[in-house]
């Protein structure tokens, strides 16, 4: 039975990567369609400032602590996480699950070509998994998207839009696609692709994957910044709940 707990508005499931996979499973196998989040502090702070948004991230079948800043708000507002769970790594054991049982995987996202490149990549990392489509990140007719996916026939799609966007596609289109799962994984394409090079083992051990990032993308530092301000706020709301 899996326990949720709410980090500054946001359910997240308290598992572990592998029982987080297992579950992953489970809903790709399944008749229904369902669809996974990653939220880091900078979506969760986005479904603060948006109850619709909020409401699309808390109705997700799956809702996993992507970013070191959710675990550490999850200390200060004593309600702790088994584990991060990076989007990346749940999709890197889903694709080994899926390759064990041929399953089907269509790539929504990035820029032209990239998904093609990490689909193949993919295929040569993980011999049985079946690539049955890609689709690019930059159309503006939602509906023939929706049907190119319907025609692949996956049992798992990537939907690698960035936030909030692939969380409210994945909401509002997934049911029409007939996929049985999929999953908000932000820029992870080009990480598949090869386009970007992911931290060091160490460096994502240690909770320091978002400052390797910052070293060789300067350019996320505005973003970065507001990782302080995230844990002010959780600190903040703990004063609160303590008065109340």
């Amino acid at each position: 039975m899996r326990v949720r707990k709410e980090i500054m508005g946001v359910g997240f499931d308290d598992l572990t990567l592998e029982e987080a996979v297992a579950v992953g499973e489970t809903l790709a196998a399944g008749p229904d369609f369902s669809y996974v989040v990653t939220p880091n502090p900078e979506i969760v702070n986005m479904a603060r400032q948006s109850p619709d948004y909020q409401r699309v991230i808390n109705q997700a079948a799956l809702v996993l602590p992507d970013g070191i800043g959710v675990i550490h708000a999850g200390r200060i507002l004593g309600t702790p996480l088994k584990e991060r769970v990076p989007g990346i790594d749940f999709a890197a054991g889903l694709l080994t699950r899926m390759a064990q049982t041929g399953g089907r995987l269509f790539l929504l996202g990035a820029k032209p070509g990239v998904a093609e490149q990490a689909g193949q990549r993919l295929c040569e990392q993980y011999p049985g998994l079946c690539l049955c489509g890609t689709h690019h990140g930059y159309f503006t007719d939602d509906a023939a998207v929706v049907q190119t996916i319907r025609q692949a026939q996956p049992d798992v799609v990537f939907v690698c839009l960035g936030a909030p966007k692939q969380e409210l596609w994945m909401a509002r289109f997934g049911p029409e696609t007939g996929a049985h799962l999929m999953a908000g994984l932000g820029g992870v394409l080009d990480v598949f692709a090869g386009n970007v090079k992911r931290a060091p083992q160490a460096w994502q051990k240690l909770g320091l994957e978002w400052c390797y990032r910052l070293l060789h993308q300067p350019s996320r530092l505005g973003r970065m910044a507001k990782l302080p301000l995230f844990l002010v706020s959780a600190a903040r709301e703990k004063g609160r709940r303590e008065k109340a």
